[in-house]
């Protein structure tokens, strides 16, 4: 007990007061390291939010104005995001169901007059490319004409068809963008069968298309080139095609495996007609069903406008394919058979007797006949549920 008191006394208070005052200086520098930390920190941060770091109270708990402060910091997080969809336009003729609204203040962009199935943001990034051969292809299919058609039932049974005949895919972005041309007068019993038909298959083709109707006015001998041409012009005005396939009416493919798209080089899709035992008749032939990139319709000038009447239009085209170094590409005879709706010939489409000598001299005649001479005047367009009719006055033979 001797040796502990002295430990008691008033010495002995000396010890812990130095114990308390490092206490309290080690807590002074931690309080300034934090203090130099937050600083630095808050350095390249918004110092807006510094009160409420430091436990001050905001504007929102001080009165209401505290909800103009609140709003800023959630409106910079939305300028982050993605921009959500952009507005439907309702009263739009084109595609009423499909169209966006555009703002060219906004969205400056010189194809803004082209209208297009509307994808958000979202769903753009989110869904893949088609496939390159689709899987809902079911192959040789059976073509009988013996049964009339009524379009409002084909309409009823194509619900994912939108108004003027538009359709893209809805779980798979395709790459081919494709205007179906078709010359037209007075068919159209011929017109439904071929409605009823090709549009499930081009929806199983998974194509982004869109059907056109050129409908030539009056009574003037039929010019069945230069609707098309026509036609190539009036659907981009509608929307951005990159294909193109030029389509007789009355021609209906037995295999949804013979596509109705675009290749690297200008193709021939009705290879093997029933009208010619599923046979090509010459090897130049052209004719029937055909399908052309943008590009390549361009590099040839479009298709001669002075061919009047029936005969010489497709062997034209396929000179100047040829002038122009390209290949006809085709399907194997199998896939490529196509039946042919029986009629007889039409009134004011006789047999063109100039259409040799004007084949012979494709050579001359390309680049001052085609797009770059194209005259016409459209006189009606009607946006009907399975496909778009542009009515036309093409002129009369000179």
């Amino acid at each position: 007990m001797r040796f502990r008191e002295p430990l008691l006394g008033g010495s002995a208070a000396m010890p812990g007061a130095s114990l308390q005052r490092a206490c309290r200086l080690l807590v002074a520098v931690c309080a300034l390291h934090l203090g130099v930390t937050l600083v630095y920190y808050l350095a390249g941060r918004d110092l807006s939010r510094l009160p409420s770091l430091v436990g001050v109270p905001t504007p929102l708990q001080a009165g209401s104005n505290g909800a103009a402060a609140i709003r800023q910091p959630s409106e910079e997080l939305r300028s982050q995001e993605a921009a959500p969809p952009l507005p439907m336009d309702a009263s739009s003729k084109l595609r009423p169901d499909r169209d966006s609204s555009s703002d060219t203040n906004s969205r400056p962009d010189p194809s803004s007059n082209l209208t297009s199935a509307p994808v958000s943001p979202f769903t753009a990034l989110s869904l893949p490319a088609c496939p390159e051969e689709s899987p809902l292809l079911v192959g040789p299919m059976l073509i009988e004409f013996n049964v009339p058609v009524d379009l409002t039932l084909v309409a009823k049974q194509n619900p994912k068809v939108k108004v003027g005949g538009r359709y893209a895919p809805k779980d798979c972005i395709s790459p081919h963008k494709v205007a179906i041309i078709i010359p037209f007068r007075n068919r159209q019993e011929h017109l439904k069968y071929w409605l009823y038909y090709l549009h499930p298959i081009l929806q199983r083709q998974q194509l982004d298309y869109g059907i056109y109707v050129i409908n030539q006015a009056g009574d003037s001998m039929f010019n069945r080139a230069k609707l098309l041409n026509i036609g190539f012009q009036e659907a981009l005005k509608d929307y951005d095609y990159n294909c193109f396939v030029f389509s007789d009416v009355d021609l209906i493919p037995m295999d949804d495996r013979n596509t109705y798209r675009c290749f690297s080089q200008p193709r021939h899709i009705s290879v093997a007609m029933d009208k010619f035992g599923f046979s090509l008749p010459y090897v130049q032939f052209f004719g029937g069903v055909s399908a052309l990139s943008k590009q390549q319709f361009l590099t040839i000038n479009g298709f001669p406008n002075n061919y009047w009447g029936w005969g010489g239009e497709d062997d034209d085209i396929f000179n100047r394919l040829v002038f122009k170094g390209m290949s006809i590409s085709r399907p194997n005879a199998v896939v490529g058979k196509c039946r042919m709706i029986r009629h007889s010939r039409d009134k004011k489409n006789e047999p063109n007797p100039q259409r040799f000598d004007r084949i012979a001299h494709t050579k001359e005649t390309m680049l001052s006949d085609g797009l770059n001479t194209l005259a016409y005047k459209v006189l009606n367009i009607e946006r009907y549920p399975l496909y778009t009719e542009i009515t036309v006055d093409v002129g009369t033979p000179s």
